[in-house]
């Protein structure tokens, strides 16, 4: 990299952080809402959908009330989908279909819908080795991006944005997801990490789940305890509502007339930061902290000494945070924790990880207690998905390098679900307003 470069925009860094800073006294006396919400969490309504609804209030008695938190998809709640499943069926292709299409598939529909799907998973002639395997990266998110854009040469009607065609592109970029993630982490560890190189084909018979174990794994192995895991993983991860930043990023790029692998390749950017889709990366740095820190995980006391010295900014990343706590929306519960956490259980004592599940469990209860004495939190604080997700993908042997793309493979169901609603039923681009606050310079030129 050019050393002149470098020192060259350190320096006038300095001058951007000077020139570009908003007093926070402007964003109170224009009422400009920080991050599109108010001091309460309220988001700014910036559009209507048909395909999903989170649940943290109820009105009662003409007062806000807080509740446990619902998730719905297409009319159902999203744990009601979950278990109207048999104790080993995978659902991820069901429920595709559901936030797809608007309703649930009949048998004869699913059928159909799985074998498309199936059909669907392949790429290009040579696409692996050449996309792929010639530009390999620890950043698999910034692979599969740099590969959605590549998969638009391969397509003749890459610019139709016609419902027909955008649905077609959506189904099949679902499909090849699982293959691209995968393969894109074989490549960065065959290159990067001098380790072997396999690649096994998908089998179009097996769900999304089993073919993202069997492509991961050399033997190709794998329980239906761990496939029935990983494949609610996906169900809860699919979708949650217009306004979380990678689906509102869909329905922007959307209503600007782009093309479908542009939009998706401009959510995959928006969910690969930490404070989106990386979330539980941070609560598996955080957690490996603590264990080197905590020596008796069953040590309420020790516990609770350690987490204080985390929120007092005295340890971890002195960022003050107990990462997986909370959520922008969610107060007395997550509902996706909720759902998580009987399988997170189930799959701990296959794995022998009970020891691991009590710390979690125990900081679970603490954290909250911790978090709104010293920040006089008094909405509530919950543990949100994240807290248990990464604990579950390391289970399931999955390298953190593939969490944040684990969670693309099953969010680009709602970005899809979003971007053809955008299409059917929006004619305008979105644009939103800011105010200027310049001041007018009055020196010579």
């Amino acid at each position: 990299m050019n050393e002149q470069v470098i020192n060259y925009a350190s320096k006038k860094a300095e001058l951007c952080k000077n020139n570009d800073n908003i007093s926070p006294r402007l964003y109170d006396e224009y009422g400009v809402k920080k991050g599109l919400r108010d001091e309460n969490g309220k988001g700014v309504l910036a559009g209507l959908t048909n395909i999903s609804k989170i649940i943290s209030s109820k009105i009662i008695d003409g007062k806000k009330v807080s509740c446990e938190g619902e998730l719905w998809y297409r009319g159902y709640k999203v744990e009601d989908l979950i278990n109207s499943l048999g104790p080993y069926e995978l659902g991820f292709e069901k429920v595709a279909y559901l936030l797809l299409m608007g309703e649930l598939p009949s048998g004869e529909e699913l059928s159909s819908f799985k074998e498309v799907i199936g059909s669907l998973r392949t790429l290009p002639s040579n696409f692996t080795r050449d996309v792929i395997m010639k530009a390999p990266s620890s950043d698999i998110m910034n692979t599969i991006t740099r590969s959605v854009l590549t998969l638009a040469s391969y397509d003749k009607n890459a610019l139709d944005t016609s419902v027909n065609n955008s649905l077609r592109q959506c189904i099949q970029l679902i499909s090849e997801f699982p293959l691209i993630a995968i393969y894109a982490y074989h490549a960065f560890t065959y290159y990067e990490k001098q380790d072997s190189l396999f690649i096994h084909r998908p089998d179009p018979s097996l769900s999304t789940a089993e073919n993202l174990l069997m492509m991961l794994r050399p033997d190709k192995s794998y329980s239906k305890v761990e496939a029935k895991v990983l494949d609610t993983a996906l169900i809860l991860h699919m979708e949650h509502g217009g306004g979380n930043n990678s689906t509102f990023t869909t329905r922007v790029v959307t209503s600007s007339g782009s093309d479908t692998y542009s939009t998706i390749a401009a959510a995959m950017s928006s969910l690969k930061g930490p404070k989106h889709g990386g979330a539980n990366i941070k609560v598996m740095e955080m957690m490996k902290d603590i264990k080197e820190h905590v020596k008796d995980y069953s040590s309420k006391e020790e516990i609770s000494s350690y987490l204080e010295k985390i929120l007092d900014k005295e340890a971890f990343d002195q960022k003050g945070l107990i990462y997986g706590m909370g959520h922008a929306v969610y107060s007395l519960s997550d509902p996706r924790e909720r759902v998580f956490k009987n399988y997170v259980k189930q799959l701990a004592n296959e794995k022998n990880r009970q020891n691991d599940l009590i710390l979690y469990e125990n900081i679970e209860e603490l954290a909250p207690l911790l978090i709104a004495k010293k920040r006089h939190i008094y909405k509530g604080v919950s543990p949100n998905v994240d807290f248990y997700s990464g604990f579950v993908y390391d289970m399931l042997g999955i390298p953190q390098e593939l969490y944040t793309a684990i969670f693309a493979v099953a969010r680009i169901v709602g970005w899809s679900a979003h971007r053809i609603e955008e299409l059917i039923c929006m004619d305008k681009i979105i644009r939103p307003a800011y105010m200027s606050v310049m001041e007018e310079k009055e020196e010579n030129i």
